[in-house]
């Protein structure tokens, strides 16, 4: 079992930089893969980020590619989303998901944090 903890959400400026911050409890963190999705209003849960177990690969959405950057401190437990030149069609609600497979789709994911608004204002 793990539990998913966000945080650093936030309001921010269109161009501006936000970290949010996952954090697992228990002590199979470095056995799971983990992903980083988001929700906007009236339209579905989109991939954002995803870096396997080890830190040692990541992938990207295009949409957000050269923009963002995923990270993992397996010793702390927690991964990272840092969020850099944002833009208003960020704004949404931010979930991080531990998953066993290597995989993009949020249905393939075991456990999700309750989620974090981050507004990106014009």
């Amino acid at each position: 079992q793990v539990q998913l903890v966000e945080s650093g959400g936030g309001l921010v400026q269109a161009g501006g930089s936000l970290r949010l911050s996952c954090a697992a409890s228990g002590r199979t963190f470095s056995r799971y893969h983990m992903g980083w999705f988001r929700q906007a209003p009236g339209k579905e849960r989109e991939f954002v980020a995803f870096i396997i177990k080890s830190g040692g690969s990541v992938y990207y959405a295009d949409s957000v590619k050269g923009r963002f950057t995923i990270s993992r401190d397996n010793a702390k437990g927690t991964v990272y989303l840092q969020m850099n030149s944002r833009k208003p069609e960020d704004t949404a609600v931010y979930y991080c998901a531990a998953t066993t497979l290597v995989d993009q789709r949020p249905h393939e994911y075991d456990y999700w944090g309750q989620g974090t608004q981050v507004t990106v204002s014009s």
